[in-house]
């Protein structure tokens, strides 16, 4: 709920699924997370407050996130990792494919990063995960792709061979690390009620996915677009530089303040 520049990140994710065709929407939350749900609900109080005061052009901003998309909301309970995430959904996404974005990773791409995914699922059949290549030295904060050789899927698209979650850089396969983007199939849920924990007690989807590349093929898919993990501080800020010079209303100003910026903070 942090907010990127003037919105939550949460909210991105949801844009993206908005301009990606998704209609239907399943929060997976924990305890104290009540805000999310808030946000994205029907405030009648502070709708008739801008009404009754004339400011029409933010109670159109607050209708646009509560008229966006259809939401439902499940609760994790533990955090017990991404893949008991995904799994607690399975009785209410169903016998349909599906996709998975998670917030933290707020990717700027056009064709949305996860209608990039759903282009290849539509014409692939199978599961497509979003790749990007990540130098060495940070590979092993990573989920990362081994892959078929010569495979002739296009550019920048992949089948996969094997899966490693987190490996030593030494040990990495290659440099495509997953990032927060999944078109998957019902069939994973079983892959991931078969998963052991790993060593800190969590379910990996990485694992469920290695599981279930044993019975059918999965894809990968190099998004093309500019990725900020805000999950961490520096990806944060740097996010909200990004982001605020792509605003016309702030660009010029903030970006001249930027310029100025080092002088301000220089130690003396």
């Amino acid at each position: 709920m942090l907010p990127l520049v003037d919105k939550p990140i949460i909210q991105y994710g949801v844009e993206e699924a908005v301009a990606a065709g998704i209609d239907n929407i399943l929060l997976v939350t924990g305890r104290g997370k009540n805000a999310i749900e808030d946000h994205f609900d029907v405030s009648v109080e502070l709708e008739s407050f801008l009404e009754a005061r004339g400011k029409l052009d933010q109670l159109a901003e607050v209708r646009k996130i509560s008229n966006m998309i259809n939401f439902a909301y499940v609760r994790q309970g533990e955090p017990l990792g991404l893949g008991h995430a995904v799994l607690v959904t399975r009785q209410l996404v169903g016998d349909e494919p599906f996709a998975v974005i998670l917030g933290d990773d707020v990717i700027d791409a056009d064709p949305p990063a996860i209608k990039q995914l759903i282009d290849v699922f539509d014409r692939l059949g199978g599961p497509v995960l979003a790749v990007e290549r990540v130098p060495r030295e940070d590979i092993s904060s990573y989920g990362v792709i081994a892959i078929e050789p010569n495979t002739n899927l296009g550019d920048g698209i992949y089948q996969v061979r094997d899966l490693v979650e987190k490996p030593p850089k030494e040990e990495a396969p290659s440099d495509l690390a997953i990032i927060g983007r999944y078109v998957l199939t019902p069939d994973i849920f079983p892959a991931l009620a078969a998963t052991k924990s790993d060593r800190t007690g969590e379910i990996q989807l990485t694992n469920g996915l290695r599981e279930l590349l044993k019975t059918r093929p999965i894809y990968a898919v190099e998004v093309k677009g500019v990725r900020h993990d805000t999950g961490n501080k520096l990806g944060f800020l740097k996010a909200v530089v990004y982001f605020a010079l792509r605003r016309p209303d702030l660009a010029d100003k903030f970006s001249a303040y930027l310029k100025t910026a080092d002088r301000r903070t220089a130690p003396r």
